[in-house]
Parts: C-alpha cells; sequence; structure tokens
C-alpha cells in the first residue's frame, strides 16, 4: 500500500485533499540577457538572476576549459564569429541587455561586444572586479604585456611561478634558462618554455596551499595578471610573506564608452534601471 502523504505542519490531515488553486501563467520576462561569461562574477550575476529577476539569461562561454562549472538558466559554448556574429546572435535571439562579464583579459570579447552593441543599439556593461593593489611588504614590478613580462622576468628570478594562462606560455619560450611552474585545469598546448613542470588543478587555492607550493618549488619570482578579486589573491599573500617578488601584467582598460560595474549588486542595479549607466561597487 503507498505510504500516505505527510500532512503540513499546523494544518489537519484531511482524506480528502483539496484542489490546488488555479495559477495564472508566469510572468513575461522583461528581457533577454546575453551574459558573456567564464568568470566567478559572471557565474554569481547568473545565479543572482535565476533566484530574483524576471529575466531570460543565457550565458556564454568560450569554451576553452574541456569542463567547466556551469552556471544556471541557459548555456551556450563557443565563438560568435566576431562582432558582426555577435550581432547577428543577438539579433536572431532578441537579445535586450548585454553584459560582458569576460576575464579582465579577454581584450578581444570585449572590443567584440563593445563593437556589437554599438552595431544592435542595446546598452552594454562590462562587470569588472576590482584590480590589485600592493600593500606593505609587497615587492611588486608591473608591466603592460606578456612581453614584457617576459623580458624582465629573468632579473627577478631563475624559478618562476607562471600564473598569466595557459595561452600565452609561447611568448615566454624563448627563455631557455628560467625554469616555469605553471598550473592550469587543462594541459597546455603549443610553444612552451622547455624547463617546464605543469600542475594541472583547479581552484581556489587557499593561503596555506600557496605557502607550501611556493617553498616545495622553490619558487624566486610570481608571474600573474592583475586578475584581482579575493579567488587567486592568497598567492600574493604567500608571495609576500616569502620575499619573493611579483611580476605583474597590467589588465588593458575596458573599450571606450562602456558602462562599467565591479561588482555583481552593481550589476543587478544596472538592470534594475534599465540598463543605465552603473558605478562599481
Amino acid at each position: 500500500m503507498p505510504a500516505e502523504p505527510a500532512s503540513t505542519a499546523g494544518e489537519p490531515r484531511s482524506a480528502a485533499a483539496e484542489p490546488a488553486p488555479a495559477q495564472g501563467p508566469a510572468p513575461a520576462p522583461l528581457g533577454h540577457v546575453l551574459l558573456l561569461g567564464g568568470t566567478t562574477e559572471a557565474r554569481r550575476l547568473a545565479e543572482a538572476l535565476a533566484r530574483r529577476a524576471p529575466y531570460r539569461v543565457t550565458t556564454s562561454l568560450a569554451g576553452r576549459v574541456a569542463a567547466p562549472v556551469l552556471p544556471p538558466g541557459e548555456v551556450r559554448i563557443g565563438g560568435f564569429g566576431g562582432p558582426v556574429g555577435l550581432a547577428e546572435w543577438i539579433a536572431a535571439h532578441g537579445v535586450t541587455h548585454l553584459i560582458d562579464a569576460t576575464h579582465p583579459f579577454a581584450e578581444r570579447m570585449s572590443f567584440n561586444a563593445a563593437a556589437a552593441a554599438r552595431s544592435s543599439g542595446l546598452p552594454l556593461l562590462a562587470l569588472r572586479r576590482p584590480g590589485w593593489t600592493p600593500g606593505p611588504g609587497d615587492d611588486w614590478t608591473f608591466t603592460d604585456s606578456l612581453a614584457g613580462a617576459a623580458a624582465a622576468l629573468p632579473s627577478l628570478g631563475g624559478r618562476a611561478f607562471l600564473t598569466t594562462g595557459r595561452t600565452g606560455l609561447h611568448v615566454f619560450a624563448e627563455l631557455t634558462e628560467t625554469w616555469f611552474l605553471v598550473r592550469s585545469v587543462d594541459p597546455p598546448a603549443g610553444a612552451a618554455p622547455p624547463r617546464l613542470e605543469v600542475l594541472l588543478a583547479r581552484g581556489p587555492f587557499g593561503l596555506d596551499e600557496e605557502r607550501e607550493l611556493l617553498a616545495r618549488h622553490r619558487i624566486e619570482v610570481l608571474v600573474t595578471k592583475d586578475s584581482g578579486g579575493s579567488a587567486t589573491a592568497p598567492k600574493l599573500t604567500a608571495a609576500r610573506e616569502a620575499g619573493i617578488p611579483v611580476l605583474v601584467v597590467r589588465r588593458p582598460p575596458v573599450p571606450s564608452g562602456v558602462a562599467e560595474a565591479g561588482s555583481v549588486e552593481a550589476a543587478l542595479r544596472w538592470l534594475e534601471t534599465g540598463g543605465g549607466r552603473a558605478g562599481s561597487a
């Protein structure tokens, strides 16, 4: 015999369940948000919109990671074919708001988004976590590019922890005397430095892990991009504690004229005000 359904707390159990009250159709969404994702902030924004905002949301991922952590809502994976292809996708799918929440160093995608938004007449927001700033005890050297980092690296140390991403390894391929440790989710491909050890791992990584890694591999210099955020910041703390210099690649600017938000909360406010200019929060 099937089990009798449990009664709701505080209500009597009835032999004949009353029919559920009729419900009207779900409210129409206020618009279709295309979220260019791939970052923690993009996933958090997708989660927030799934919980509270009456929008249809599609997150687009570049597909560079073999097994990405998928956000809630609709997801598409792969490129658009430049700004023209992005504008065509926007028109075909009724997109009303475009949010660029890609990595701060995904410069080409950001400029494609700006061009597509202009041609489509769409409001565009760049969601960018604030960058890092050195504090007391930090020994940081700044450069404007990976090529600049490769030129400056030999003078800072012979054993480098390179955290600038696996796709830029070819820039360091000519540094034959430097030993490199690279940590990435997927194995790197293409040209790379000859003295290279690859550690396959997915973050975030805690401070104790970063301390142990720097000590175990006898790291002499840390090379990183100014990605910002707290998820990858423990390596900077560990480097400061160990007296290790840090070579920092500055992030490219957001395209001219694009509204910018520094937090998920600011991005939500931008949507709530109809896609007006949002300040960092």
